[in-house]
């Protein structure tokens, strides 16, 4: 691709954005006082948006058990933990500023937490001006600030990952965020390329065995692809036509395809030029339409096939592998009226949660020569699904998430959130789980291999969570292969963090 064809794409990047978000939506801006629902209050965020770091080297962190030997490394997460500024709430939860969480492991068993905001140019500017500036993804703000691309909206909160040593805060629709990996400092976007500067670069990228990480941004009906090499240096990248797709938050990478599900969304350009809606509430979901499934030569980043599928949304995969002519996947499928209503973010007042659906692993079989596909669920309900990072684009026997535990939101109706942690051995067709009982919320699990060790599964799970009769944050630490016998070590903080969405583990 020349540069003059990537700064043509660019500026229609650019131009969409300023003429559609910031023209208004009507999913307002909340003056509601925050409930007292005990399990939302991370939902609260940090009001008054400075910086919230612990540095006292574990002090006022509480070790239950024993954290292994040799678990060296640092945890790090992300997610939305400022909701509020100059007392009105962002309407929607994925619209909140990042916060960038590092759970520093020593491998003596000592540990520290820290954590800090990604000072992006949207939170520089609001934070000396005390307020709202510019559009979001699912609330009404009018600009008053001039938007000239998506990094002026860029919150930096969905995701987080290292590559080559360096630290990217990840975003949706905005480049990469680089961060000092020792102390969070914001050191600014990351252009991959001259020409890719301001061109979004997604939250989920995929990392092979071999160290190569594979990501994807869409804009303007477009799809970009990039393949960055375990040095960190980009080494292709490839535009594609992709009309109708306006939101495509995950895709899944096997050893000779990118795969890509495109749920039947579109936007109504009316109601966000004329009726005043966010770029959320502007979608439409049409059930009597197909999910097309792109499958994409690796070797060549062109499309090979496309499948289409029953109508879903999805948000999340676990992984994929292909033998021959056969490509095997898995992911999360989640109510797209719930999501789309606004009723999945009721839980923003702090009140009770109404959110009821259950969201469930789909298992899809394609069929490249044929063109059939075979797709089948699993009953239990559970999101954010992780591999052995070992066996990702490869053929998988593990998937591991935190799930519903016997505390479900029928039976505690005030409560929200998952209370327990499983490994799905799909060879066995077998759950491991523990459940850490009603007053608990557990988020990501991340599987982290043991030094020294091959086999898949062999490593420790870690993840976070929160205490809510205590109202505080925590870490906890499994054996991987013995998830039902409990925790190895549980790490309280003395105070809570807000809920946050993805993490990434990178070795000392």
């Amino acid at each position: 691709m020349q540069r003059r064809q990537w700064l043509t794409l660019a500026a229609g990047l650019v131009g969409s954005t300023a003429s559609g978000l910031a023209h208004a939506a009507r999913d307002e801006l909340k003056t509601v006082p925050f409930g007292r629902n005990p399990w939302l209050q991370p939902l609260r965020g940090y009001v008054d948006g400075l910086d919230r770091v612990a540095e006292g080297l574990g002090e006022g962190l509480r070790v239950r058990g024993r954290l292994p030997a040799g678990l060296a490394g640092t945890l790090f997460r992300n997610g939305p933990g400022l909701l509020e500024r100059g007392g009105k709430r962002y309407a929607h939860w994925f619209d909140g500023d990042g916060l960038l969480q590092a759970w520093r492991f020593e491998g003596d068993g000592c540990v520290t937490h820290q954590a800090r905001f990604v000072q992006t140019r949207k939170f520089r500017a609001e934070q000396e001006a005390g307020e709202f500036l510019v559009p979001a993804f699912g609330t009404r703000i009018d600009a008053r600030l001039p938007v000239r691309g998506p990094d002026d909206m860029n919150t930096a909160n969905t995701s987080v990952t290292m590559q080559a040593g360096r630290l990217y805060a990840l975003w949706e629709g905005g480049s990469a965020t680089e961060l000092d990996p020792q102390t969070l400092r914001t050191l600014g976007p990351r252009a991959w390329a001259p020409e890719l500067a301001g061109v979004p670069f997604s939250a989920h990228p995929k990392r092979e065995p071999d160290g190569t990480l594979w990501n994807f941004g869409t804009f303007a009906g477009k799809l970009v692809l990039y393949q960055i090499g375990a040095d960190g240096t980009l080494q292709r990248s490839q535009v594609l036509a992709l009309p109708g797709a306006p939101m495509v938050h995950d895709f899944v990478v096997t050893e000779r395809f990118l795969v890509f599900l495109l749920p039947p969304l579109s936007l109504d350009f009316a109601s966000l030029r004329d009726a005043g809606s966010s770029f959320a509430g502007a979608m439409r979901f049409d059930a009597t339409q197909s999910t097309r499934v792109l499958v994409i030569d690796k070797p060549t980043l062109q499309p090979r096939r496309q499948f289409e599928l029953p109508a879903q949304l999805l948000f999340h995969f676990g992984n994929g592998w292909d033998r021959g002519d056969q490509i095997v996947l898995d992911y999360v499928s989640t109510d797209a009226q719930e999501f789309l209503s606004g009723d999945f973010n009721s839980m923003l007042g702090g009140e009770r949660d109404l959110s009821r659906s259950v969201p469930r692993m789909q298992f899809l079989q394609l069929d490249l020569a044929s063109g059939r596909t075979r797709q089948h669920e699993r009953p239990e309900g559970l999101e954010f699904p992780q591999v052995d990072p070992r066996v990702v684009a490869r053929r998988h026997r593990y998937l591991y998430s935190p799930a519903m535990g016997a505390a479900s939101t029928h039976s505690t109706p005030e409560r929200w959130g998952f209370s327990a942690v499983q490994r799905l051995d799909l060879r066995r067709e077998h759950i491991e789980r523990f459940d850490f009982g009603p007053y608990a919320v557990v988020e990501e699990q991340l599987l982290v291999p043991k030094p020294g060790s091959s086999q898949e599964g062999q490593g420790w799970l870690i993840g976070t969570g929160f205490d809510v009769r205590a109202q505080r944050s925590f870490a906890v630490v499994f054996d991987a292969e013995a998830i039902s016998a409990g925790p190895l070590a549980r790490v309280d903080l003395p105070y809570w963090v807000p809920y946050g969405f993805h993490g990434h583990f990178h070795p000392a």
